[in-house]
């Protein structure tokens, strides 16, 4: 058992990211039994959510003649257009139904404002807006996080990135993500920032040892 200043986040293991959702990553269910396997290891487990209003910005459908994939300014920053998906209160913004989390588990929606996406489980990616994880690290005492979910690239890199800013002992479970990668070299990019920010890149059996 990890040490009560120990945490698990599992990011966005929600039916819209895997197979047959609105916005599939490609062998996203395999994550669900590595957490199913890490979970009861931590006194302390979150998750975060997306959970998005149907108005998103960072839909395609919000932009008429433009395409999934594309690259749009909304507001100051540059936006990917992804398709619907984790639209509050759908079956597809519902977590997976063979994730085995506690009742008491902590949860973190992000997205929720129209006008800017959240790919981190911290901050919008303006970060103008916190989600609350952050304070509710600090006062549970929580030193340590161990990360993992979908995708690599994005809300897991995202998650990471803004944890080792705020001074979290930082390691990514990566055999418990699945990468998005929109092009070639995507994941390694991910995992080269990652390392660079002094993120971790570790296996799930290491948390067993």
């Amino acid at each position: 058992m990890k040490s009560k200043h120990e945490a698990l986040i599992l990011v966005d293991i929600q039916n819209d990211f895997l197979p047959g959702g609105a916005l599939a990553v490609a062998r996203g269910d395999e994550v669900i039994p590595v957490a199913n396997r890490c979970v009861p290891e931590f006194d302390n487990v979150i998750t975060t959510q997306d959970w998005h209003p149907a108005n998103h910005s960072s839909f395609a459908s919000q932009h008429p003649g433009r395409h999934i994939g594309d690259v749009v300014k909304v507001g100051d920053a540059d936006q990917v257009l992804w398709p619907d998906h984790c639209v509050q209160l759908s079956e597809g913004a519902a977590f997976a139904d063979a994730l085995e989390i506690r009742c008491d588990v902590a949860i973190f929606r992000k997205g929720t404002d129209p006008a800017m996406d959240s790919y981190s489980g911290f901050f919008d990616n303006g970060h103008k807006h916190a989600t609350g994880l952050h304070e509710y690290l600090r006062e549970h005492q929580i030193k340590r996080l161990y990360i993992m979910g979908l995708a690599t690239d994005y809300c897991v890199k995202y998650t990471a990135l803004d944890a080792a800013m705020l001074n979290f002992e930082t390691s990514v479970l990566i055999d418990g993500c699945r990468s998005v990668s929109q092009s070639s070299g995507d994941l390694e990019d991910a995992i080269d920032e990652m390392k660079a920010a002094g993120v971790q890149i570790i296996h799930s059996d290491e948390i067993f040892s």
